[in-house]
């Protein structure tokens, strides 16, 4: 079994010739809530940052995947693990599939069974969190069709848009 190759999609390290598609993704300002970005990326900084994207999981503790369709090799969105803490055989978990004309099709969920496969297997983690913004349902529906259950709400977590709304905070236990 090959833990980052799907049916549709396969997970891969980010290449220097992701760098329009992470400049593009980073400075679109309708993602800044998910990623508590305020200030846009330049070319230079998201170049350095994948000039460094190689370096291991244990010493950075996180992991950028992007995501691809198989049959015709195209960009669609970005996987990440955050927070990776070996000790306590976790991390967190975070997907964008960036082009809304290829959300509802299955891929957020094929990418995060994928990676829940990898860090099974590959990193021996017990677990995975998400962080959910309150209202995104597209988001609980795919967190919890792939087997992670609400463990807790953070009150007035996110200030957007003039007001303070809560974060969920759901677990998969491996």
């Amino acid at each position: 079994m090959i833990s980052l190759q799907g049916e549709e999609l396969l997970l891969r390290a980010l290449e220097p010739t992701d760098l329009p598609f992470l400049y593009a993704v980073e400075n679109d300002e309708s993602f800044w809530e998910i990623s508590s970005t305020t200030v846009p990326f330049s070319n230079y900084t998201l170049h350095d940052y994948l000039e460094n994207a190689h370096r291991d999981i244990y010493e950075v503790k996180q992991l950028r995947l992007v995501i691809v369709h198989r049959e015709t090799d195209r960009t669609i969105g970005l996987v990440d693990l955050f927070d990776f803490d070996p000790k306590h055989q976790r991390a967190g978990v975070g997907i964008l599939i960036a082009d809304p004309v290829d959300r509802g099709k299955g891929f957020a969920q094929e990418a995060l069974q994928m990676l829940c496969n990898y860090v099974q297997r590959h990193l021996h983690l017990h677990q995975l969190y998400a962080n959910i913004s309150e209202g995104n349902k597209a988001s609980v529906r795919l967190f919890e069709k792939a087997g992670f259950a609400l463990a807790g709400t953070k009150k007035d977590w996110i200030f957007t848009d003039g007001a303070f709304k809560d974060e969920w905070l759901y677990q998969k236990l491996f």
